[in-house]
Parts: C-alpha cells; sequence; structure tokens
C-alpha cells in the first residue's frame, strides 16, 4: 500500500529534508511521527529534497506500507488512510513547524519524486523600499540596497528554456546540470516585498538561490540582464554572483501529469537522471 502525503513546514528549524544521525530535520521528524503510530521504520520519498532552512508550502512524499503497518492502520478509529494526516497534528502537537495536510491512497504509478513534472518555488527579499518587517524574518532574506525589480525580471525572463545551469548549480559528481526553466519572474507585493517565481521540470543543488542571487546582482546595478545570460553560457560559477540566503526560499507547488501517465513519467525520469533537489 503506497500513501500520498501533502505537506508544509518553516525549514528554520531543520537541517534540511533527508535525515542525517543526530540533527533535526523534516524526514527524520515526520518519520518518527508516523512510527509512533505505525510502527515500524518508515522511509519516506520526497518531490524535493530542500537544503536546511528552506521552507515548503506545498511538499509532496510517499510512503509504502508494510504488511504489519497496514494492520495497525486498519486497527485504528478509523482505518482510511485519509484519517492519518489527523492522527499525525495529533503527535507533532499543537503548534508545530511541520504540518501534513492530506494523506491519501496512492494512484497506482505514483511516485512522489519521479512522477513529478515540475517544481515551483518562491523567493522573498525586503530591500530599502520595503524596509524590515519583524515578523516576516523567517521566510523573507533582506537586501540593503533599493532593487529595480523591473532589470531583475528581464533578466530572470531571458533565463527560461532548456539550458545547461552548471553556472547556477553546487557541482556534484555524476550529477547532470541541464534543466528546463519553464518559469522565472519578480514582481512586488502590495506591501513592497520583492516575490520571485521559479518553476522547472527539476532543480540542481542551489540552483533557484543562485538565480536569485544573479537577478539582485541585475537589480543592485552590478550586472546588466545580458550578464546574467553570459554566465549561464560559460558554465562556470562566478563571485559577480552569489547564492542568496535559505531563509527566503519556499517549495510552494509540485505538478503531476494526469493519473493515467504517472508511471510513464516515473520510468521516463528514471531512465534519464538522478535529480538532485535545491
Amino acid at each position: 500500500m503506497r500513501l500520498r502525503l501533502d505537506l508544509a513546514y518553516d525549514g528554520t528549524g531543520f537541517r534540511g529534508w533527508a535525515r542525517q544521525p543526530g540533527l533535526r530535520t523534516v524526514q527524520g521528524t515526520l518519520e518518527a511521527a508516523i512510527a509512533r503510530i505505525l510502527g515500524g521504520a518508515p522511509t519516506l520519498v520526497v518531490a524535493g529534497r530542500t537544503d536546511a532552512g528552506v521552507h515548503a508550502s506545498g511538499q509532496v512524499a510517499h510512503l509504502d506500507l508494510t504488511e504489519s503497518q497496514q494492520a495497525r492502520l486498519a486497527q485504528g478509529r478509523n482505518p482510511d488512510p485519509a484519517a492519518l494526516a489527523a492522527r499525525l497534528t495529533g503527535v507533532l502537537g499543537q503548534y508545530p513547524d511541520l504540518a501534513v495536510h492530506r494523506s491519501a491512497l496512492a494512484v497506482p504509478g505514483f511516485d512522489a519524486r519521479f512522477s513529478a513534472v515540475w517544481r515551483r518555488y518562491s523567493y522573498r527579499i525586503a530591500d530599502r523600499a520595503t524596509g524590515y518587517d519583524p515578523l516576516d524574518r523567517l521566510r523573507t532574506t533582506t537586501v540593503n540596497a533599493t532593487l529595480d525589480v523591473d532589470a531583475m525580471d528581464e533578466a530572470a525572463r531571458s533565463l527560461i528554456g532548456l539550458h545547461d545551469f552548471a553556472a547556477y548549480c553546487k557541482w556534484r559528481d555524476g550529477a547532470t546540470t541541464i534543466r528546463t526553466l519553464l518559469e522565472f519572474d519578480w514582481h512586488r507585493e502590495d506591501d513592497g516585498v520583492l516575490v520571485a517565481n521559479v518553476k522547472a521540470d527539476a532543480f540542481c543543488h542551489s540552483m533557484v538561490r543562485a538565480l536569485v542571487g544573479a537577478c539582485v546582482s541585475v537589480g543592485q546595478g552590478r550586472l546588466t540582464p545580458g550578464d546574467v545570460v553570459e554566465i549561464r553560457e560559460a558554465g562556470e560559477r562566478t563571485s559577480e554572483t552569489k547564492v542568496l540566503a535559505a531563509r527566503g526560499l519556499t517549495l510552494a507547488e509540485v505538478g503531476y501529469p494526469a493519473d493515467d501517465l504517472l508511471a510513464l513519467r516515473a520510468e521516463q525520469t528514471r531512465a534519464r537522471r538522478s535529480l538532485d533537489e535545491d
């Protein structure tokens, strides 16, 4: 039995998604909560492995239950898989920094990681024009400059398409840096906060925060929109751009194909590459 879990978390108190001995992580915390309810040693597979400090409002994971875990689920007051989310809420506490919004029996062929066709992130920046709001300090990065959002938007849109993003990725042995950037744009919210919308088929390590850093350099006048394309084409990391802080980044949404295409998508993705998420 495979279950799909839709979850959200404030990444401030976590050392990223992936389970690590002696460290508090999203995967480790959630698997421990599941184990209290269903027993055994649950292992979650996630759509996007977020780094330390990165948040999520639309994360997706799946969980394969053993026969004994299925029996424990059936013995509960409500054996419906949809009830597991509420039971996890009881274990995680009243005001947790991790919440499971939905649990359900997965559609046949569904794989949280390999069936995904795109991921969407947002990144929030407060500049001098915005001012500092202490209530937003854990999900917004502060830049001590007045940023030109139109120039940043122009730079972002120029990077869209299928390209090698090695210049904007942290190198990992054996990992591809070829990605399809589907959407990348900037706007100011009514409160003045600058927000980036970044959507791609997948992201290599630190890619979103590096792309955002390049756009900030454009917004500060240190680079032109054309420079960010030249950097991408050069294929090497440069000191002209920097990876911005994790606190401004949120995994907002994961997209999947129609149910009858889930298994095919997972098979195609496995054959093509191993994904290294931001």
